[in-house]
């Protein structure tokens, strides 16, 4: 189900400081440092990975393969192949995910929803371990 590829690189940056207001499509990596007012959007036709730094804040809907959170999300999340919730990670939305991985500390208010393949396909859950 999940190949051993490379994962994309991240060739754009969001920095801290900068506020975007308007939704955002990119391809392959997108790093967010700063603040988003908008939908965040990957492009399906690629394989794409989106990092939301502990500094970051995203208003709106969030759609990648692969997305990384460590700082706020206010809306739905979906995660067309991994989710990863480091231990600052805040959302508050519905989380669509096929494999999730979340560290200690992070919160999700809102329901975490398998999409149609993982309960075809079955792939484990991944609870990060602590400390060390």
């Amino acid at each position: 189900m999940f190949s051993k590829q490379k994962p994309p690189a991240i060739r754009s940056l969001i920095a801290d400081g900068n506020h975007i207001e308007g939704h955002v499509h990119f391809r392959d990596g997108l790093r967010v440092d700063g603040t988003i007012v908008g939908n965040v959007r990957a492009r399906e036709e690629d394989s794409s990975i989106l990092v939301i730094s502990e500094t970051a804040s995203i208003l709106g809907e969030v759609h990648a393969d692969h997305v990384i959170v460590n700082g706020t999300i206010k809306g739905p999340v979906y995660a067309r192949q991994m989710l990863e919730l480091q231990p600052k990670a805040r959302i508050e939305g519905d989380v669509f995910y096929t494999a999730l991985e979340m560290h200690q500390g992070a919160i999700i208010a809102g329901l975490l929803r398998p999409t149609p393949s993982m309960l075809e396909d079955k792939p484990a859950l991944k609870l990060a371990a602590t400390g060390n």
